[in-house]
């Protein structure tokens, strides 16, 4: 007992000197990402040294910070459609302008470390839309032809692929092949079209959040080149630059052109016209 005694002073000295755990704050869910128009859960949990009322705040990170929840409150876009639970916080049918990152701070005065906080990241996934879509109605034979698609909304992107007369194009599988397919931005791209490429064209846009989506098919035709009109083109064309100039040089040996003819043309000052009352003044006169 007596070296029990001895030694109680000295294990409560320690007990008093040891460190006690200050204000921690955690989440469990760093990265959130939900669905637009679905509801998100903000995970925030926190330990305090002594303080049992603790001061919790959520802000949102952007070209500034703003407050989420301050003073026990809901503050802008968040008031009446957000909740709170311990420091967790859920937020009700979001949309883009929800996604960013927020913070989740706990102030305790009366902790020796009295100040905590933990991020968390909200990525608001959007479903595909129905994307745009480039497809000319008609090119001739061995141009270059390229087809568009694309969605503006998907989060993340989308990814796209082609399809003609309902049948899905296939990926070229080697490098020789007549067109290029671009997945990431969507172009169909033919180096060299055929009178067989003619069809009805449409596009997928999928991202893996929601149903993909289609534009509506459009055809496109592929003609030769009419030679015999480019023939009778040419033919015309050059009938008539002969005729102009063949015109020109019987204008012109004619004298039509003539520098004398145009100058005398130019400094000519017709004479001055008789006066009619030219007797009547002679007569008065005499």
């Amino acid at each position: 007992m007596e070296g029990t005694s001895l030694y109680l002073p000295i294990v409560i000295l320690l007990m008093q000197c040891s460190p006690s755990s200050p204000v921690t704050v955690s989440s469990n869910r760093h990265k959130v990402e939900v669905r637009e128009f679905s509801d998100a859960v903000l995970s925030c949990m926190f330990h305090t040294e002594r303080d049992q009322n603790p001061r919790i705040e959520w802000k949102k990170k952007g070209k500034g910070v703003s407050f989420v929840y301050f003073d026990g409150q809901f503050k802008g876009p968040f008031e009446g459609r957000a909740s709170i639970e311990g420091a967790t916080v859920t937020l009700q049918r979001v949309t883009q302008d929800d996604a960013g990152e927020y913070r989740c701070e706990i102030s305790a005065p009366l902790d020796s470390v009295n100040l905590g906080e933990t991020n968390v990241t909200l990525k608001v996934l959007v479903p595909p839309h129905t994307p745009s879509c480039e497809i000319p109605s008609g090119a001739v034979t061995g141009s270059v032809v390229q087809l568009r698609c694309r969605d503006q909304q998907s989060i993340p992107p989308a990814t796209y692929s082609w399809y003609k007369d309902g049948q899905q194009i296939s990926p070229p599988r080697h490098t020789n092949a007549t067109y290029l397919i671009n997945a990431r931005i969507g172009i169909l791209e033919f180096k060299s079209v055929a009178k067989e490429d003619t069809g009805r064209y449409s596009c997928l846009a999928s991202n893996g959040v929601g149903p993909p989506k289609m534009c509506e098919g459009k055809r496109m035709t592929i003609e030769d080149v009419n030679v015999s009109a480019v023939v009778a083109a040419v033919v015309v064309v050059c009938l008539v630059i002969l005729i102009c100039g063949c015109g020109g040089y019987l204008l012109h040996r004619n004298g039509f052109f003539s520098r004398e003819l145009l100058l005398s043309n130019v400094n000519y000052i017709p004479p001055p016209q008789e006066s009619t009352d030219f007797k009547h003044t002679q007569s008065f006169m005499l």
